[in-house]
């Protein structure tokens, strides 16, 4: 009978994990799966939510960078005669304020006066019949604007 038993101890020391099992398993920081953001990617699955609850901005997944020139939209808002015959016009002679929307020919022209960015010439053509109006934002013509540069230019000189 064994009177003194060697101790496990003294056994693992020269060991490389000291009975632990894989080398991270002992080192006291959990199972974290990788560092910062690692394991959070488009197609990973473990650290999901974790990007989801930081990104505020909501674009850290789905599509990203550059499109065709086909794709981009005008920013501008549309609306035919007739939706604003139905919905803003009241009275004869009304001014309607739309200057941020664009006017379309479809429906019959009425007597109010309509400021717009930008209209289709049949409409303009539907409200003159009808005895209407609309008022679109002028530029002025390049030449114009140089030929008062030039002349200021020569009256200082």
């Amino acid at each position: 009978m064994k009177t003194h038993k060697r101790k496990k101890n003294s056994r693992i020391r020269g060991a490389r994990t000291v009975g632990w099992g894989f080398r991270q398993k002992h080192k006291g920081h959990g199972n974290k799966g990788g560092v910062g953001m690692a394991g959070t990617g488009k197609r990973a699955d473990h650290k999901k939510q974790v990007a989801r609850e930081s990104d505020k901005k909501h674009k850290y997944f789905g599509k990203q960078g550059a499109t065709s020139r086909g794709t981009k939209r005008t920013k501008q808002l549309k609306m035919n005669l007739r939706d604003i015959k139905e919905n803003l016009f009241k009275k004869e002679g009304q001014k309607i304020d739309l200057k941020k929307h664009i006017i379309l020919g479809n429906g019959e022209g009425f007597k109010a006066e309509i400021t717009a960015i930008k209209a289709s010439k049949a409409v303009i053509e539907k409200m003159k019949k009808a005895g209407g109006s609309i008022i679109l934002p002028t530029k002025k013509e390049k030449k114009v604007v140089k030929k008062q540069e030039k002349e200021i230019k020569e009256k200082k000189e």
